[in-house]
This record gives C-alpha cells, structure tokens and sequence, in this order.
C-alpha cells in the first residue's frame, strides 16, 4: 500500500491553482502521488484563498471538516490564508499540522519532510519572482492550461489585499513563458491562458529601453512566433493601464483571442476615485467602444464590487447604468467585505450593510443575465469550434450523443458552457470526440448562459 497519497483540497482563483499544480510537481520529485480520494490519503493539502472574507471562511472549515473526517491525516495549510495569517494560525490553529505560505512554492517538500518527521512546519519565505517549475499534472480542462506571467501587483486598489499577500509587482522573463508555452503546446494543449493580477502591467519592472511597445504586446509577438495552431486568451487586464498597441496586435494574429477581461468594478466616479483608480465611467465606455469598433466581433468581461464604502443608492444605480450601457458579455459581482490592511477598511463610517451589498449584487447579476442572452444571441446560426471538456454518456441504440465545452468566448470556469449534439451513427464525427479536442459546430441557440449547437 502507497502511504505517500496526498489530496489537494484546491481553492481560489486561476493564479492558486497554477500554484497547488506546482505542489503536485514538487511533491512528485519525492514520490508522493495525488488522488482523488481524501480517504486514501496520509497527507491533505488545503491550497486556500484569504481574498475575501467569504474565500477565507470557506478554507477554514474545509480544514476543520478535513480535521474531523480525516483524524489519522497530517494536514497542511497552504495558500494565500496561509501566507497572510501565518502567525497567527502559528499561535490558534490546532487543526493544522503545518503552514507554507506561497513565497517560493518549492518549500512544499520541505514542509512535507518535517511532517513526515512529526514536526509541525511553519514556512514563509519572501516574496521575490514568480513561482514557477514542472507541472506534469493540470488541474483544467484537457486541453487548456493557465500560464502565470507576473505575481504581485502594484495597483493598490484601496479595498485589494493582494499586495499585502503576494507583495509588488514581478514579471516573468519573456523566454521562461514562451518555452513553458511551448512545452504545453507539445503536450497536447490548445488553449493558453495568461494570468496575473493585472496582464497589462506585465514588465513595468523590467527595463524596456525602446519602448515602442508595451511589454505585453513584446511578450504576445514573442509567443506568437511559436508555430502551430492554439488558443491565446488574455485575462485580467486593469483598465487604467490599458495598452495602446494590445488591439493591434490581437488584429495581427487570430490565435489571440478578441477577448476582454477588464474589471471595472463599479460605474460610479466618486467610488471608482475612492477605490484608488484613475479612469472614471466616460473613460471606461470609451474604451469599450474603442475595442468593439476596432474589433467588433470582441468579448467583453468585467467584474462589479457592491457594498464599497460610500455606495450610496445613487451610487449604485450609477453602476447599474453603467452595466447595462457598456453591455459586458459576461460579468461577475462580488459583495464587498473589509480586509485587514487596506484602505478601505479604515473608511468605516461609510460602511454599507452586507445584506444591501448582496442585494444590489444580486440586482446586477440579474441584469447581467438579460444582457448575456442578448450578447449570445449574436453567435447563432454561426459556425465555430469548441473545445470539449466533457462527454456525456449515452446508452446503447440512441443516434444522438452529447458533449460540453467551450467557444473561443467562453473563458474557463468563468463563463457558460456550449451544449453540443452529434451524431453516434457517424464514424467521422465520432472519431473526433474526445476531451480536449476540438470539433466544429454550428451554434443553433441561446439556453440562459449556455449556446446550443451541433456538430458539424
């Protein structure tokens, strides 16, 4: 029996899960393997989120649930909770029999070795660059992986504690990312998506001594000299720091995909100025109608934050306009909850209830949805390809199978699902189904957040 199985209990965004997939490869240099089933395993690694209250309350009592089903485990505190709360997890925390922070991710196997030795490890090392190394497991979809080009952020939004976790600004060198590219792409991947807290400050912290171009559209050229056919989805772009040349750019090459994340996070000027950015509402629309008259086929996602301190009810319908001018394709909204160290949360005589920020969070998801069927509805009766990420069982004697996946404006785990039917009795069409592949389709419908369509 193999007592070296440890379970990645993966929280947070796309950047902590290229993180718990660095673990999976550290921790694979000293034997351990993953599985699935925490019953199985000597060793349980929650990989937690200290981004917002909600995100941190969620990894605590999946310790403590851990804790409880799995007494014989050792278990580790990873992540960004790990890293923020260090010290005083160190002095309250009896549920866990370790901590790492995520300052250098290679530590996890020193970590483990401390475990193993019936230490009780508490690690956080400073942090300086981007984590990076062999992943042999992904935890996406086949066929699509996340690539992490900076860490940090020097943005300070007032209500963001992500400085305080992760620290300032630091990009990776243009050739490390084009050959871990590179060496996805040979592994069978189709689909590259760039993350960081904000892509467009990528290299600021470097020196660009011509500055004829961004550093991000340096870094784009560099990837797109790479042959071959792939996906390259940009996410997280802050709009104050908008590249001028990124449009171009996407125009010279299809496999950057028109594809825009920018979180705008309200539509109000005094709560976006109160937020520490420097556009306001007007500036925000022009770039959007900058971008759809450049390229008017482009996607547009954003995020909305309720409840920062100020919103007024004026304030808020400001946003709701704002939403419902703009016509985001898709768009998120979370409700604002005070983190430790920021500005924001010294600005308490503003403070609004949580129940009024879910409500207008909810309000504003509500009108998303009518905005989202409206914006899908351009793509049917229009051919496309989707890269499937499930098939859907189908039992003897019937014509008709399933699949589900993504088009090129569907982001990963983000956004809606496309719902694809073919024909079993077709040898053609079935020798093409298989998870990560991509097949093509014509899109027939629009189903809530979903399109509908048949393989082609």
């Amino acid at each position: 029996m193999n007592n070296k199985l440890f379970f990645l209990d993966q929280h947070g965004c796309a950047k902590n899960q290229v993180d718990g997939e660095l673990i999976i490869g550290h921790l694979a240099e000293d034997g351990w393997v993953r599985t699935d089933e925490p019953e199985k395993a000597s060793l349980i690694i929650v990989n937690s989120c200290g981004f917002i209250e909600s995100a941190k309350a969620e990894s605590i009592n999946s310790v403590i649930q851990a804790r409880a089903q799995y007494p014989n485990a050792k278990i580790l505190l990873a992540g960004c909770l790990a890293e923020r709360y260090q010290k005083e997890f160190d002095e309250s925390f009896e549920e866990v029999d370790g901590i790492l922070g995520n300052g250098d991710i290679s530590l996890v196997r020193q970590a483990v070795k401390e475990l193993e030795q019936g230490k009780k490890p508490s690690i956080k090392a400073p942090q300086n660059g981007v984590c990076a190394g062999e992943r042999p497991e992904l935890l996406s979809f086949s066929g699509s992986a996340f690539v992490k080009i900076t860490e940090g952020c020097n943005n300070r939004c007032t209500f963001c504690a992500i400085p305080i976790i992760r620290g300032n600004l630091r990009s990776r060198p243009i050739d490390e990312i084009v050959a871990e590219i590179s060496t996805l792409l040979l592994r069978g991947v189709f689909e590259i998506n760039l993350i960081g807290q904000d892509l467009a400050s990528y290299g600021k912290d470097f020196e660009n001594k011509d500055g004829s171009s961004s550093m991000l559209v340096k870094l784009l050229e560099e990837i797109c000299a790479i042959k071959g056919n792939f996906w390259l989805r940009l996410l997280y772009i802050h709009p104050d720091n908008f590249p001028k040349d990124l449009i171009d750019a996407i125009k010279k090459d299809e496999r950057i995909l028109p594809y825009f994340d920018i979180p705008f996070q309200s539509g109000d000027n005094d709560i976006i100025l109160s937020m520490n950015r420097h556009g306001n509402a007007e500036t925000y629309k022009q770039l959007v109608a900058k971008i759809r008259k450049e390229l008017p086929g482009s996607v547009l996602r954003t995020t909305f934050l309720t409840g920062f301190p100020g919103e007024d009810e004026a304030r808020f319908e400001n946003t709701l306009a704002f939403l419902k001018q703009i016509e985001p394709d898709w768009s998120g909204c979370f409700a604002y909850s005070p983190e430790e160290g920021t500005p924001a949360e010294k600005m308490k005589a503003k403070r609004v209830s949580e129940r009024t920020a879910k409500k207008r969070c909810k309000m504003l998801e509500e009108a998303q949805q009518t905005i989202t069927e409206k914006r899908l509805a351009r793509h049917c009766n229009q051919k496309c390809d989707v890269l499937i990420e499930e098939i859907v069982p189908f039992k003897e004697g019937e014509e008709t199978g399933f699949v589900i996946g993504r088009a090129w404006f569907q982001a990963p785990e983000v956004d809606g699902a496309a719902v694809i039917s073919y024909d079993v009795t077709d040898s053609r069409q079935v020798s093409q189904i298989s998870v990560g592949a991509r097949i093509p389709v014509m899109i027939s419908s629009v189903r809530g957040v979903d399109i509908e369509g048949f393989m082609l």
